[in-house]
This record gives C-alpha cells, sequence and structure tokens, in this order.
C-alpha cells in the first residue's frame, strides 16, 4: 500500500512538474507568439479599455478617445488627421498600430514599465494604468508650411533643427485621416481596402519611408567629398572638366543643360548646377571616398530610428568608374529619403556636425510629470568645420545668384541646392523636383532649421531649375515658419 502511494505520489508531482514547465512555455518562451497572433482578442481589449495617452505638438493634443458602448471601450480620434498623420500613424482596433502609435503604444496604452509610480507595482497589484503622453518635436507652423506647400500634390517635406537634430516637420502628400481606420466595423474595412489599393499610396509616409534619386541635391556630398579629400583646394579655380564629358571606360557621354560649364571652376558648377563637372569631380574621388563621404553624411545607415524606423538611403558600395560619376550627381542606384537630404543640409548648417534626428521630445505620465526624454547627440562628423565653410558658401551662392534664389528671405542667410531627378523606363518618368536647404537667423552663424522637399509630380522646363520652381518656395515657407515661431516652440529638449 506505501509503495502504491508512493508510485501514486511520485506520478502527481511529475503531473504537476509538467503542468509548471507548460506554464512556464506558455507564459514566457511562446509569450510574444501568443501575443502577435492576430487572433488574440485580449490584446486589443486590452488596448482599447481604457483612453489612450495623447501625442502632442507644441504641448497641444493632436489625439483624442471616445466611447463605443462596446467590447473594446474607447475609439482612437485624431485633430487634424491628414495633416499629422505622417507623425501619428494610426491605432486601429483591426489593423493594429503604425508610426508614434507603434513605437510609443506602450506608453499610450499605458503598459511601459517606467509610467508606474512605484517600479513593478502593477505587475504586482495587476492595477491598470492610464496611458502616458507623447510629446513631439514638431512645430505645428512648419508643419502646417509644409501641408499647404505641397497642396496635394505628390511629395513630401522633412525639416529639421541642425544644433539638436529635433525634427520640426514631417509631411507627406497625398496624405490620409487616420480615424477613418479607428473602428472595427464594415466602414473601417472598407476605407482600409480603399486606401491600400489606392494607386496615390497615401498611407505611405513618403518623407521618411520612401527613397528618391535624389539628382542634384547630391552634388552637395560630392562637393564635400572633393573638398575634404583634398582634390579641390580651392573651390574658386578653374577645374579640368570637358563638356560634354565621356563617362571612364565608356563610349558615353554626357552633357548639360546649359553652357558655361567646360572647366568650370566648382564654385561655378555648383550655383548653375553642372553635370560634367561634378560626374568627373566624383569618379576622381574614386569610390571608396564617395562611398565614405556619403555614409558620413547618412547613408547606407540601416538602423536610424526616430523611433519609428527610417528606409535605407543607398550609395552603392561597389561599382565601376562610369557608374561612380553617374551616383555623384544623385542618378544611377543612388537614392534618399526627404529625412536623409535634410540631414545633409542640417551638417553643412551645422558647421559639418551631423546630429541624430529624433521626433519625440519626451513622454509625461497622467500626472503630468516627465519620464523619459531624449537628448540631443551627435550621429556623425560629416565634414570639418572648414569643409563646411565652403559649401555653405557654395549653397548661399545658388540662393543669391544661382538656381535657387525662390528660396530667399529678406534678412536671413539662406543656403540651398535644387535638383531634378530622372527616373523611369529611358528616364521617360516625370522629373523628381528636389530642394534642399538651411536657414540662418539675422546675426547667427549656424543655421537654425534644415529643409528638403521633393515633388514627385513637379512640371519640369529645365532639370535643375525646376527644383527651384517647384521645390523651392515650399522648403521657403517651411522656413520662415520655423524662424517667425513664438518662442519655445522650437526650442531644444529641457530648455
Amino acid at each position: 500500500m506505501i509503495r502504491c502511494a508512493r508510485h501514486a505520489a511520485g506520478f502527481c508531482f511529475l503531473l504537476l512538474l509538467a503542468l509548471l514547465v507548460n506554464a512556464v512555455r506558455v507564459m514566457v518562451v511562446r509569450a510574444d507568439d501568443f501575443d502577435g497572433n492576430p487572433a488574440n482578442r485580449r490584446i486589443a481589449i486590452a488596448r482599447y479599455h481604457q483612453p489612450r495617452g495623447n501625442i502632442l505638438v507644441a504641448d497641444k493634443p493632436v489625439t483624442g478617445s471616445r466611447p463605443t458602448g462596446g467590447q473594446l471601450r474607447y475609439l482612437r480620434t485624431y485633430t487634424d488627421g491628414p495633416l499629422y498623420a505622417p507623425v501619428t500613424g494610426f491605432a486601429s482596433q483591426l489593423y493594429g498600430t503604425s508610426l508614434v502609435e507603434g513605437t510609443q503604444d506602450g506608453v499610450l496604452s499605458g503598459t511601459a514599465h517606467e509610467l508606474a509610480s512605484v517600479p513593478l507595482w502593477n505587475e504586482i497589484t495587476r492595477d491598470t494604468q492610464r496611458g502616458g503622453d507623447v510629446h513631439t518635436t514638431i512645430d505645428p507652423a512648419a508643419q502646417r508650411a509644409a501641408f499647404a506647400g505641397l497642396a496635394g500634390r505628390t511629395g513630401a517635406v522633412a525639416a529639421l533643427d541642425p544644433a539638436t537634430g529635433r525634427i520640426l516637420a514631417l509631411v507627406s502628400s497625398p496624405s490620409y485621416d487616420p480615424s477613418l481606420l479607428s473602428g472595427s466595423g464594415a466602414d473601417a474595412t472598407g476605407d482600409w481596402t480603399r486606401l491600400t489599393r489606392d494607386r496615390t499610396q497615401p498611407m505611405l509616409d513618403r518623407a521618411i519611408r520612401q527613397s528618391y534619386p535624389p539628382g542634384s541635391a547630391f552634388k552637395v556630398v560630392t562637393a564635400a567629398a572633393a573638398l575634404q579629400s583634398g582634390l579641390v583646394p580651392d573651390p574658386h579655380a578653374p577645374t579640368v572638366s570637358p563638356d560634354p564629358y565621356r563617362l571612364p571606360g565608356t563610349t558615353v557621354s554626357l552633357a548639360n543643360e546649359g553652357p558655361g560649364c567646360a572647366d568650370a571652376s566648382m564654385f561655378d558648377a555648383f550655383r548653375v548646377s553642372c553635370n560634367t563637372v561634378f560626374a568627373k569631380l566624383g569618379a576622381d574621388v574614386g569610390l571608396r571616398g564617395m562611398v565614405a563621404q556619403a555614409e558620413a553624411f547618412g547613408f547606407n545607415d540601416t538602423g536610424l530610428r526616430i523611433p519609428p524606423g527610417v528606409a535605407r538611403s543607398n550609395f552603392d558600395t561597389r561599382m565601376s568608374p562610369d557608374q561612380v560619376a553617374l551616383s555623384s550627381i544623385g542618378q544611377f542606384d543612388t537614392t534618399a529619403t526627404p529625412l536623409q537630404m535634410a540631414m545633409v543640409a542640417a551638417a553643412v548648417g551645422n558647421g559639418g556636425e551631423l546630429m541624430t534626428p529624433y521626433l519625440v521630445d519626451r513622454v509625461t505620465n497622467r500626472s503630468g510629470a516627465t519620464v523619459s526624454a531624449t537628448e540631443p547627440k551627435a550621429l556623425h562628423r560629416a565634414v570639418s568645420e572648414a569643409t563646411a565653410d565652403q559649401l555653405q558658401e557654395l549653397m548661399e551662392a545658388v540662393v543669391t545668384e544661382g538656381t535657387g534664389t525662390n528660396a530667399a528671405i529678406p534678412g536671413v542667410t539662406v543656403g540651398g541646392k535644387t535638383g531634378t531627378a530622372q527616373h523611369g523606363v529611358d528616364n521617360t518618368g516625370t522629373p523628381y523636383a528636389w530642394f534642399i536647404s538651411y536657414a540662418k537667423p539675422p546675426g547667427g552663424s549656424h543655421a537654425a532649421v534644415a529643409v528638403a522637399v521633393v515633388v514627385e509630380d513637379a512640371e519640369a522646363v529645365r532639370a535643375d531649375i525646376s527644383g527651384g520652381g517647384n521645390a523651392a518656395p515650399i522648403a521657403r515657407a517651411v522656413m520662415q515658419a520655423v524662424l517667425t515661431s513664438p518662442p519655445g516652440v522650437t526650442s531644444p529638449s529641457g530648455s
């Protein structure tokens, strides 16, 4: 009898141990699998059982929540949804979350550990804490200026504070209203189908998730490589640059849109945007030097988060000399997001120092206390301060006497670079018009704002002038908005 009892006890112990092992497997090992399973309604129920925290712009919420009376008790609402969609993303009871709504979901839903007043208190008591608020770096005046400037045309705008890396504007056009996707009914399903099938891709965040051939705007990077390497000791001296220029190792000749480019100095070639001069400079710098310079500005970075992930801007690391030449004028396989090109302008305007771009300034709990804040930090030394000074001279000449005069602001020092990128089969697509720029406030030695604008459906008459005609006025409006913003709106974190 005692032996049977012992066997029964041992068997029960094994069963108990198996239950414990399975519990650990379900609750720990496979927790992420179950949490991520679309059939798991508990995640959505927990996310929407109370009002979400808000996303704020200049300390004013651009999101909200309203009761539904259903199992998913609260619905996400948006103020000026199309304007801020490239920042907020969406929070949908059916389709999950995106952009800041996604990366900050723990804060907004109240599950983030840092929101608890006492560490691990909520895990112990199983209490539900109210969602925290996410304060963005966006300047509302700059955001509105960019949105109005695009006026529904397909394109994007990104603006930065060069000294800190704060993102002041992120606009993508055409846009959409995230509130259309908030619910769980037939309307939300229909709107999701319509938006995802729309050929204009209104849900694509073109400012950070779409890369384009940058065209002549990339000549800032090529000029930096030539100056930084010592290939061009004096930007005002004539170069040895034939017009047309035969691409190395080929029988293909590259020409310019206008006259005056043969043996032009870097200064003049940059001002009127000579393709031949910069293609030859890129080929002379060579693949290794061009790759190093592009990467110093942020190209080929697959890990950039703002905190939403940013698409990789590409500069090929394996190319023949003729391909290097074409890449050096922003063609071939060279591509860049608008944010990346804003980073190029920002580094030049900030004396060569490239700061890490960021979109979330701070997070506050239900009481308004700051629980985390972003501190500005350097990403790369893109160029030396001396080279940055030379690049500023080139970019400022573009605005005062070159292809970018439409970006000029009275009393303000503005530097810029126009560009148009050919694309499509045999370059038959409508060229993309680019303008990248920075602006220094009156009496300032460093730029207060850097902007990149791309317009996909621009009407181009002449390649490099189209950037000045279509994109430069948008950049000017954004720069003016930042420079005239009320004190504190664009101040660094913690100031």
